[in-house]
């Protein structure tokens, strides 16, 4: 926990202070942004409060009165609810704006972590809850230099396992042997062991209208052949066994056969022209200093599809943010599912991943963009071309 930079962030942010809570172990960014063990049961309520200025301060059951020694600052006790309720505005003092993890009609569900009860507590003491989501960005999205380099090698492994995964289906296609959905995704899972990764689930191998369920995921009891004339989606992540490693997070397309249908070319244009969108604006906007918030990429992305006609077949956000969980804590490119307003955040990497749903196929490109000193790259391998496998 880097104390200083918490304050300076909240002074920057006009806040009095950070309030953190939990019970049962309910916000994990908490634990993760604090530093605090992992090993800790937590079946009492605890408070830690750091002020834009001034020393923290913790309120805990006295029944787990060492749960936070481990931060600095004074920790006062509470048994009963009345006690806790007292020493509530002494651990507030004279704050009068406070973040805590929680989002205003959860606009931000990713950080929405705190009960609403307990902001309705903090409230009555006269206090004015405002969302965290920003600082949470700074103190657990933005990437050290080593989590960007273990995030660039996760991307070498896993852009040579995705070749090798389309060689294997190209190769059977070539020799006429069988080859299916379900097999290809466990030459995927073999690889990342092989290779020192770890992910939490998937990857997805999906074929025509398999691949028009953004989630799908082949099984031994449900695995489609991969044949002559198929579409093949593949998407996968993963990170490194290593603590603290960053996924990455791609998705790439292929056609078996030489003369690809031109429906298909045409989606894959526009998915590819609108993933170029959003990373272009990004881009931009960072280079001219002022950073876009989520929602304005994914405005860029979608408008480009929408133009095309193909709207109602775009389902999902534009992207996501990126750190030790595949799905991470920093700005989302997305103003469909939610409407994102954080912007792009140096040291802090996210998805760009459009797509279009057709009820005989589905398409999906993506790459991972980072974002330092004022400027933002691809990670990784581009896709630009429909692969042809077995041609």
């Amino acid at each position: 926990m880097n104390l200083e930079a918490m304050q300076e962030a909240l002074r920057a942010e006009q806040l009095d202070g950070w309030l953190f809570y939990d019970h049962h172990r309910r916000d994990p960014l908490a634990y993760r942004i604090l530093g605090l063990p992992d090993h800790l049961s937590v079946t009492r309520r605890w408070y830690y409060f750091i002020p834009a200025h001034g020393a923290p301060r913790g309120l805990v059951h006295r029944i787990e009165a060492h749960h936070l020694d481990s931060l600095p600052g004074e920790k006062h006790l509470y048994s009963g609810w009345q006690e806790q309720r007292q020493a509530l505005p002494a651990l507030l003092g004279e704050a009068r704006v406070v973040a805590m993890q929680h989002s205003q009609f959860c606009d931000i569900p990713y950080v929405a972590m705190v009960d609403a009860g307990t902001v309705d507590l903090v409230r009555s003491f006269g206090v004015d809850v405002r969302g965290s989501a920003n600082l949470v960005q700074r103190f657990h999205a933005q990437l050290t230099h080593t989590q960007y380099e273990l995030h660039l090698e996760a991307g070498r492994r896993m852009d040579k396992l995705r070749a090798s995964a389309f060689a294997l289906i190209d190769d059977r296609l070539r020799n006429g042997s069988p080859v299916h959905e379900f097999e290809v995704q466990q030459f995927l899972r073999d690889g990342f062991a092989a290779h020192g990764m770890v992910t939490d689930h998937g990857p997805i191998v999906a074929v025509n209208a398999n691949a028009s369920d953004p989630h799908y995921e082949p099984s031994a009891e449900r695995t489609t052949p991969i044949r002559p004339g198929d579409l093949v989606l593949i998407d996968m992540w993963a990170k490194l066994r290593e603590p603290d490693a960053i996924y990455y997070d791609i998705t790439w397309v292929g056609y078996c056969g030489h003369q690809i249908p031109e429906p298909m070319l045409q989606v894959f244009d526009l998915v590819t022209g609108a993933r170029d969108a959003g990373f272009a604006l990004a881009r931009q906007r960072m280079e001219s200093g002022n950073a876009p918030m989520g929602f304005e990429v994914d405005d860029a992305v979608r408008g480009h599809i929408r133009e095309a006609g193909y709207a109602d077949y775009f389902i999902h956000r534009t992207g996501h943010s990126i750190d030790t969980s595949v799905h991470g804590t920093g700005a989302n490119m997305d103003n469909l599912e939610t409407h994102d307003t954080r912007r792009l955040m140096d040291y802090t990497c996210f998805s760009v991943e459009p797509g279009i749903y057709l009820p005989e196929f589905g398409i999906r490109s993506e790459f991972n963009v980072f974002v330092r000193n004022g400027s933002a790259d691809t990670t990784g391998e581009v896709q630009r071309q429909m692969l042809r496998l077995g041609a």
